[in-house]
């Protein structure tokens, strides 16, 4: 019993990572898409942290704003705070208010 409860915590463990992994190329393609740096952006809300290499393996399966769908402000800023990435939410939503008006 307890080698099945240690493989249901591994797969919920992975599933959460798998799931954050998407929060992150979310928030990634959404910086391309804007023409934002994610990297930059990442190390506005969180100055103490050298780097997330989450993030720049991530940012390997971004493509060209010509290539990708649109990601609307409120999808980003939802999933950044579906995973508590409230200071990163904060600093999209400068970027957001920071940016020209749309035609």
């Amino acid at each position: 019993m307890n080698e099945y409860r240690k493989q249901v915590e591994e797969g919920i463990v992975e599933s959460y990572r798998q799931d954050e992994d998407m929060m992150i190329l979310v928030f990634a393609q959404w910086c391309v898409n804007e023409g934002l740096d994610p990297e930059e952006l990442y190390g506005k809300a969180y100055p103490q942290q050298q780097s997330n290499e989450r993030l720049k393996r991530v940012l390997e399966l971004t493509v060209p704003k010509e290539e990708a769908g649109p990601i609307p402000d409120e999808t980003v800023l939802g999933v950044l705070s579906l995973f508590g990435n409230e200071d990163l939410a904060f600093v999209v939503s400068e970027a957001i208010s920071n940016r020209p008006p749309r035609k």
